[in-house]
């Protein structure tokens, strides 16, 4: 197909992405991402059987949008809260889902099985409001130690209350397992095989669910992984921290198995005021042990500290704080550096 004939296809032009942001935020429309094709596919999952019939359950679903002139690798974007977080900045302004998509990224976001939009689940779920997550959130995004005494020069609208509302609601129910990210890991990788080359961009648990998917897919098609910051790690066995698994493992495996996490760059991001929570503090430690072994091995992983690379008052979720298109830069410059932005041509055809 002719680059006139992807423009006629078109049909989506996306203009700000802004809708509940601030008056400032909505000023700053820029030009309209132009989209080749956009779409959602479920992936995964199961059927299981009763005297009245059939379910199919505890599938992922993949929302996607390719621009025009697509560039060949995309990015995967897992979440461990919303997918809103990739959606827009924390007042109102474009996210990474907008971001790249100008960058000419394929973009794909994921719930994964039992999450958002995958919550058909096989099994039996309970849920109970639990009063104080909300205060819970704020400490454990690090937006500061105690609600509402926020880090000076934090990356968050402090004094915008809608900015706050809307952060307390960017969350879905989570299953933070073992056997749950199996489960999650099981579709994921599916997705991946189904989407072709694609670069994993997570946040929190995504990336501990990240590297176990890695260990599942069929293909070649992970790429890279790019973790914001990451409580849960895979190591070899007998080596690395010796835990009893938490909610975030550690999971053990082969040093076979180990070694298929070699096979790709990997970096890890972490925002500001670590040191000022101690259980990301011991997710750094545990991070820096990962990368160790990896390494030792063959591998190619790093980590990145935003404050080392003269970024201030980044949070637990870096990419939707005020300064994320220069936290998108970072992440431009990996791809580039790895050789992972080339173009596929005017279609930006994507492999389903």
């Amino acid at each position: 197909m002719n680059g006139s004939r992807a423009q006629l296809l078109a049909t989506l032009v996306v203009a700000g992405l802004v809708q509940g942001g601030t008056a400032a935020a909505q000023s700053q429309q820029q030009a309209p991402i132009v989209l080749a094709r956009e779409g959602a596919f479920e992936a995964g999952g199961k059927v299981i059987s009763g005297d009245k019939g059939t379910l199919s359950c505890d599938h992922g679903y993949v929302e996607y949008q390719i621009p025009v002139d697509a560039r060949a690798v995309a990015l995967f974007l897992w979440h461990s809260s919303s997918t809103m977080v990739w959606q827009k900045r924390w007042d109102g302004g474009e996210g990474f889902q907008s971001i790249f998509l100008r960058r000419g990224f394929p973009v794909y976001m994921w719930d994964g099985p039992r999450v958002g939009r995958g919550n058909w689940s096989c099994e039996t779920i309970t849920y109970t409001p639990e009063p104080g997550r909300d205060q819970q959130n704020f400490v454990a995004w690090r937006l500061g130690t105690k609600y509402p005494d926020w880090f000076p020069g934090v990356q968050f609208p402090t004094n915008d209350a809608k900015a706050w509302e809307q952060a307390t609601r960017a969350r879905y129910d989570e299953f933070d397992t073992v056997k749950n990210a199996q489960l999650e890991t099981d579709a994921a990788a599916q997705a991946i095989d189904q989407i072709g080359p694609s670069v994993l961009v997570t946040n929190s648990a995504g990336g501990w669910r990240a590297l176990l998917t890695a260990l599942k897919t069929k293909s070649d098609n992970i790429k890279a992984i790019v973790a914001y910051e990451n409580p849960g790690f895979v190591f070899p066995e007998g080596l690395g921290p010796q835990l009893d698994p938490g909610p975030y493992g550690p999971v053990y495996v082969p040093i076979s198995e180990f070694k298929k996490l070699t096979r790709f760059p990997i970096q890890f991001v972490w925002g500001d005021n670590i040191d000022k929570s101690p259980f990301w503090t011991k997710s750094l430690e545990y991070c820096k042990q990962f990368v160790e072994l990896i390494n030792a091995n063959g591998g190619h992983a790093e980590i990145l500290e935003l404050p080392s690379a003269g970024l201030k008052g980044n949070t637990h979720i870096a990419f939707a704080d005020l300064n994320n298109v220069a936290v998108a830069d970072l992440l431009s410059a990996f791809l580039e550096r790895n050789k992972l932005d080339g173009r596929t041509g005017a279609e930006g055809e994507a492999k389903r």
